[in-house]
């Protein structure tokens, strides 16, 4: 069967200083991801038909955030984290040059961890962005490869695309944990491979 129409976006998801080291929920290596996704962009940007980032970005997502704050259970509940407006919440400043081509922030009400459930500033859903652009498969980087990553891969694979996860641009906040969310996108069907072999 031909590929030749195939259209393909890369999302990257997540890459915020709130989820990197210094942040108020660091992923291990978070600063060193951002910075391979944003040399990894650089040299593969006209391979995409287009480009998409994700923010978590809360406003009051009610139980999300752990009450009082110093007391998450790390499951359900979290440290505030990705709060809207503040420097923290913004795209890590690796990524200065990624220029996407839509961005799209989830969670302001709510728990969000996938991707599918954020909206751009028109107020389109990220699915509706990737059919308006006629997109049939999708690279998922970013972070944390064992929760928003897995979420949004999941939703991709839903959504009826053909998805990609790019180990080496992600991490998971524990291996056991990204073990599982290996496990979890694979028996979903999604592809798992290094930037380099793409």
């Amino acid at each position: 069967m031909s590929t030749s129409a195939e259209r393909r976006a890369l999302l990257v998801v997540d890459v915020q200083p709130t989820f990197c080291e210094g942040g108020a929920l660091p992923v291990p290596g978070g600063h060193a991801v951002a910075e391979a996704i944003a040399r990894f962009a650089a040299a593969h940007r006209e391979e995409y038909a287009l480009v998409v980032t994700t923010q978590d970005w809360h406003i009051e997502p009610g139980r999300h955030f752990a009450v009082p704050p110093e007391v998450p259970d790390f499951v359900d509940t979290w440290p505030p984290h990705g709060v809207a407006g503040t420097a923290e919440a913004e795209l890590h400043p690796a990524l200065a040059d990624l220029r996407p081509d839509a961005s799209v922030r989830k969670g302001a009400y709510a728990a969000a961890y996938s991707g599918f459930e954020g909206t751009d500033e028109q107020g389109r859903e990220l699915r509706t962005i990737l059919q308006e652009a006629g997109i049939t498969a999708v690279d998922v980087v970013g972070l944390a490869e064992s929760h928003c990553v897995l979420a949004t891969t999941l939703d991709a694979l839903a959504a009826g695309l053909s998805a990609r996860v790019l180990l080496d641009l992600t991490a998971p906040v524990t291996a056991e944990q990204g073990a599982a969310a290996r496990r979890r996108m694979t028996a979903a069907g999604a592809q798992l491979l290094a930037s380099s072999s793409v």
